[in-house]
């Protein structure tokens, strides 16, 4: 063999772009088939909307059902981020499939393209029946355009939570990963103001509700059902920043220790 032969060939497009669509789809319809991660992303939001958004709100009118459909909303979409990132990855690492997975012919972005649009699709699932939830049981009345502004909201939105769980997936092993991620989950959720509106919550938490990423989701959200009137940008601007940050802290880890 000559030494100026190449010894591999650059897959053509059409196959590039093949590989990163059936990554996605295989993450997808695993995740969708996996009732143990997909019920409780659904019905965990659910629940808690169904008795503070329709059956508790109901004495503070329809502006209580579509404050609380925006952040339960929120609630619900940082789960697939950080679970379906933060929880697989560090059980593949430990299994070995990371590495089998670098190992095979298609493009590295492949993976983490298809952990993303499986958190996204999961996001928009928990949206569309909070959506549901609130038009049937709580009678609140969104716009096509709201509901969109919503639903588009929260599919974006899980990413800055998808870099964060991944971030957490790279730190520690399998079986530790579902409580740390708990233990970031459920106290942001509550302090940020996603339980309870921000002006219920002792004075020190308002003060410090901007650093969590959460709560400028929830900004975004509530700007979306008409309940608030904050300029996006910055708070756009956060969440990229949240999103790009760990994903390079994540990126860096995952070279450095696999």
């Amino acid at each position: 063999m000559s030494f100026n032969e190449p010894t591999s060939l650059a897959m053509p497009r059409r196959r590039v772009i093949g590989a990163y669509l059936e990554e996605a789809r295989s993450e997808c319809l695993r995740y969708m088939r996996a009732p143990g991660f997909m019920l409780p992303i659904m019905l965990f939001p659910a629940m808690f909307y169904l008795l503070f958004g329709v059956l508790m709100a109901k004495s503070n009118g329809a502006d209580a059902a579509r404050y609380l459909l925006a952040s339960y909303g929120v609630f619900g979409v940082m789960s697939p981020g950080l679970f379906g990132f933060g929880v697989s990855l560090a059980l593949e690492r430990d299994g070995g499939l990371l590495t089998f997975k670098r190992a095979l012919p298609m493009p590295p972005g492949a993976y983490l393209l298809g952990k993303m649009m499986m958190a996204m699709a999961a996001a928009g699932v928990v949206i569309l029946l909070l959506l549901t939830m609130a038009s049937t049981l709580a009678h609140v009345r969104l716009s096509l355009s709201q509901a969109a502004a919503l639903l588009l909201t929260g599919a974006l939105g899980v990413l800055p939570f998808c870099a964060l769980g991944m971030f957490v997936g790279t730190l520690i092993k399998g079986q530790g990963a579902p409580g740390m991620l708990q233990l970031i989950y459920l106290p942001m959720s509550f302090m940020s103001g996603l339980w309870f509106p921000l002006p219920m919550l002792p004075k020190f938490l308002q003060q410090i509700a901007p650093i969590w990423p959460s709560y400028h989701l929830d900004r975004l959200a509530l700007a979306a059902v008409g309940m608030k009137q904050d300029a996006p940008l910055p708070h756009v601007l956060v969440l990229l920043g949240v999103a790009v940050g760990f994903l390079l802290l994540a990126a860096r880890r995952l070279r450095r220790n696999g």
